[in-house]
Formats: C-alpha cells, sequence, structure tokens
C-alpha cells in the first residue's frame, strides 16, 4: 500500500485495491477486492466501497454475474456510513455526503454534490456539477444532465404499474432531467418523464408530463405557468 495512505483501526481492504497519493481512510471502512481509489479521497468512518448488490428472491430484476470493482475518482470525499455498490464510477472531485448510496452500474460525474441520505438506484447516470440534495431519491435507469439541481425529499419513479401484473416487467422507466434541469423539494416525478433544458419544477408538484425546456410548472398536476425567467437560465450564469 501506499506509504502515502493513512488507515484507521478496523479497516479491512481486499485484494488488489489501488489507491493514489495522499488518502485518508477512516474507521471501519470496508473496501472490496479490485476497488480503484484516486489521489487526494477522504474515507470517512464505516464507508463501504464495492459492495456487490444483492438480489431478493422477489426481485424482477434479473440476476447478476460478479460485477467489476467500483472506480473513485481523484479529489473524492466519502462521509461517514456511505456505500458505494460495485461498478459505480465516481468522477473527480465528487462530494458524497453521510448516509449516503450509490447503486451498482452508476456513473457520477466531476464535482457532483450527492447530499447527505440520498440513494441513487442502479443504472444512473448524474452529470457533472449536479446538486442532489439531502434525502433525495433518483430511481432505477434515470439519466441527469449537468448543472441539474434536485432539492430535499425529492422522489422519482421508474413503475407506472406500482409492483403489480407482469406487464410492467418491461416497462421500466426512469426519469430524465436535461442539462440545468431544477426540481423542488418534496416534488414527485412519474414515471418515464422529461424535463427538459433548464425546465424547473415547483417544490410539492407532480410531474405527469414532460415538461418543456425553459419552463417553470407547479401544482398536482404540474402546469406551465410561465417561462422561467432569463436571469436563471443556466446560460446567464457566471
Amino acid at each position: 500500500m501506499n506509504a502515502s495512505v493513512s488507515v484507521g483501526q478496523n479497516a479491512v481492504i481486499g485484494k488488489d485495491v489501488n489507491f493514489g497519493e495522499n488518502v485518508i481512510i477512516g474507521n471501519n471502512v470496508v473496501i472490496y477486492d479490485g476497488t480503484q481509489i484516486g489521489s487526494n479521497v477522504i474515507i470517512q468512518d464505516n464507508v463501504v466501497i464495492g459492495k456487490q448488490p444483492t438480489r431478493a428472491k422477489a426481485s424482477i430484476l434479473p440476476e447478476t454475474k460478479k460485477l467489476p470493482p467500483a472506480l473513485i475518482g481523484s479529489g473524492v470525499t466519502i462521509g461517514t456510513s456511505a456505500i458505494i455498490y460495485a461498478n459505480a464510477e465516481i468522477a473527480d472531485e465528487v462530494f458524497i455526503a453521510d448516509l449516503a448510496t450509490v447503486r451498482e452500474r452508476v456513473i457520477v460525474g466531476e464535482r457532483t454534490i450527492i447530499g447527505r441520505g440520498v440513494a441513487i438506484e442502479n443504472d444512473c447516470k448524474v452529470g457533472k456539477r449536479c446538486k442532489l440534495e439531502t434525502n433525495c431519491y433518483i430511481t432505477a435507469y434515470s439519466e441527469l444532465g449537468d448543472y441539474v439541481f434536485v432539492a430535499p425529499c425529492v422522489v422519482t419513479t421508474n413503475d407506472n404499474y406500482m409492483g403489480r401484473s407482469k406487464e410492467r416487467f418491461d416497462k421500466f422507466k426512469g426519469v430524465t432531467i436535461k442539462d440545468g434541469g431544477r426540481i423542488g423539494a418534496n416534488a414527485t416525478i412519474l414515471p418515464g418523464k422529461v424535463i427538459n433544458e433548464d425546465g424547473a419544477v415547483a417544490a410539492a408538484s407532480v410531474v405527469t408530463k414532460d415538461v418543456g425546456k425553459e419552463e417553470l410548472v407547479i401544482g398536482s398536476p404540474a402546469k406551465k405557468i410561465r417561462a422561467v425567467p432569463e436571469n436563471q437560465l443556466l446560460k446567464n450564469q457566471e
């Protein structure tokens, strides 16, 4: 192990884990075999990295064989008790707060912030410089562009059949939030809906239809009330 790696008490580090320079590992951390970790990374107490997923017997998801290791970029901070699954890719300078979960086959772009208790489910892609605030939920098979903002306690969904009938098996579809899209606190986004570039969803709204580019929607069901102000558009930010 690199001499510039500091390891706390009771840490468990698997085989063939590769570290860059200046890595700090807290107490009771578990890092599974083959994980790749860049330089200047902080891994706080009780973090788990590279965990293989386990499948419930009743799950409709296909059973998977052992997945490739997790990849953690340079300058990343991983907060206490966060869990990052195998085959997740975390780009440089991402901040992952306490108790967050990043599932398998998730890609997170550079300088994105993943808040406390956030869950990003399997097979999602999150762009660069996004902000996912405390306790928001990103459902499986979702795609977020760059500079996306998701406020606390937002819920995204991917199953119109709510767990019943075999018809749902091939119709799962996550949400899409394109570059600069923003969602207010406690909003709910229904399966497969698209929030286009610079689209904004007001707090507590329920999105049942796609949100147009630079539209502000509000209500349940959410409807357009006006265009997003010019000074709020992504292209006009410094």
